[in-house]
């Protein structure tokens, strides 16, 4: 299916008053359904061959994820388009991109995205966090959005996305691995909220929520007889060097199996064909973002910060 060069969904001015007041936004349609048919193949196919495992980009999020053949109660795929070139091509994308540009301004641009499946029976929640929380060098400031899209109807039974509304207007809170285990690749919010005043938000295949990278979420289990599968897109102003000193510590004691993975393929040269994938993704056309990433790149290089 060619990609449209004219978005088919804009938001209106109401909606985007709604999304920097609560942090969150659900609309009805971002994807046609033949696209969300094409997509569950697609998603099916990925993790059926647990596609990008090798390089640390597929994994388990609840567990130790050290066993290649056990089975996965949240399995996750990084940036599957380096899996399915196919993906560039689909009208989410061009949706999610234009109402990118309504949210965070001209400058955002994609940088990165996730596929998620929760089994069906037992799929297991995602645990209550912020996606600012998630980044490993707090020493900039960041403006992030996601755009979450279910491929199949998404309930409070089979794991729908639930947000404290407000949240975005605050800072990163405390979080923790949960269990209080470095091995387990998911992290949760350490408290500051209550869970009582969540909001949920139940979609049809091919709607979505779009939420800020401060505002807190979380998706409950899937109890159905169906997969739960999202396709999320993030995208970000080019993020730069913060004033402020944050230490966000719990990225720093992780130790999965995943993240070794991934730490092993980038000394077998991986790590230039991550930075070239960015590249081909269309990264050169914000320098700012270039300047980002070469950081990131070093850094990794060195064995620090990634």
């Amino acid at each position: 299916m060619p990609t449209p060069q004219t978005p088919t969904v804009a938001l209106t001015p109401e909606q985007i008053a709604e999304f920097h007041e609560r942090g969150f936004l659900s609309i009805p349609n971002i994807s046609p359904p033949e696209e969300v048919e094409l997509l569950r193949g697609i998603f099916d196919r990925l993790f059926a061959q647990k596609a990008g495992r090798a390089e640390g980009a597929q994994f388990d999020m609840v567990t130790h994820d050290d066993d290649d053949d056990a089975p996965q109660a949240l399995p996750a795929i990084i940036n599957p388009v380096n899996f399915a070139p196919e993906l560039r091509e689909t009208i989410f994308r061009t949706n999610a991109a234009a109402i990118a540009r309504q949210l965070l301004g001209p400058n955002a641009s994609a940088s990165f995205e996730q596929a998620i499946l929760k089994p069906p029976r037992y799929g297991a929640a995602t645990p209550w966090h912020q996606d600012e929380a998630t980044r490993v060098d707090a020493n900039f400031d960041y403006e992030q959005l996601s755009i979450w899209m279910p491929l199949q109807e998404a309930t409070l039974a089979n794991g729908c996305m639930q947000y404290i509304a407000g949240t975005n207007k605050g800072d990163v809170l405390p979080h923790r691995s949960p269990k209080s285990d470095p091995k387990i690749h998911a992290i949760e919010c350490a408290g500051g909220f209550d869970p009582a005043d969540a909001t949920p938000c139940p979609l049809p295949p091919g709607g979505a929520t779009m939420h800020h990278g401060r505002t807190l979420h979380y998706a409950g289990p899937n109890n159905s007889d169906t997969p739960r599968r999202a396709y999320i897109l993030a995208f970000e102003i080019p993020p730069k060097p913060s004033t402020r000193q944050r230490n966000f510590y719990w990225n720093h004691e992780k130790q999965t199996a995943g993240l070794e993975r991934k730490r092993q393929w980038r000394k077998r040269g991986g790590i230039l064909v991550e930075f070239g994938r960015k590249l081909r993704g269309g990264m050169w056309r914000h320098p700012d973002r270039v300047v980002f990433e070469a950081r990131r790149a070093i850094r990794a290089l060195l064995n620090r910060q990634t």
